[in-house]
């Protein structure tokens, strides 16, 4: 079974692109933190992702989240590998996102997002 289930805030304003046959895709860049006790002294350490998302939840992202959202993200794990520009093998790892749950932001929504909110009240995730 491939699942990954994180909750943390983003980095930076998610990142809208669209297929080559019209599908929404959304990139993000995801902190998570735990804190750590190494020689009696507590220290928080960040482990940063990247996620994507593809359609629909794709859209809602990139209209409804900015830098500092904190959201929870259900996924699977998924390795590219890919060739630079000097030939050399690289690889990079990411979460397709397969849900997204937005859970506050870590300032107060402006009036503007206030006001794109979605009218749907059931509580269900994009």
């Amino acid at each position: 079974m491939n699942k990954s289930i994180l909750i943390g805030r983003l980095g930076q304003d998610p990142e809208m692109r669209a297929s080559n046959a019209g599908l929404a895709i959304c990139s993000m860049r995801m902190a998570t933190s735990e804190r750590r006790k190494s020689d009696g002294e507590w220290s928080e350490h960040t482990e940063w992702h990247s996620v994507s998302c593809f359609g629909k939840t794709a859209e809602n992202c990139g209209k409804y989240l900015a830098k500092g959202s904190q959201l929870a993200v259900e996924g699977r794990i998924q390795t590219r590998k890919w060739q630079d520009k000097e030939g050399n093998q690289r690889y990079s790892t990411e979460i397709v996102a397969e849900r997204v749950e937005f859970l506050g932001s870590k300032q107060e929504p402006s009036a503007e997002r206030q006001r794109q909110a979605p009218d749907d009240d059931s509580g269900m995730p994009f």
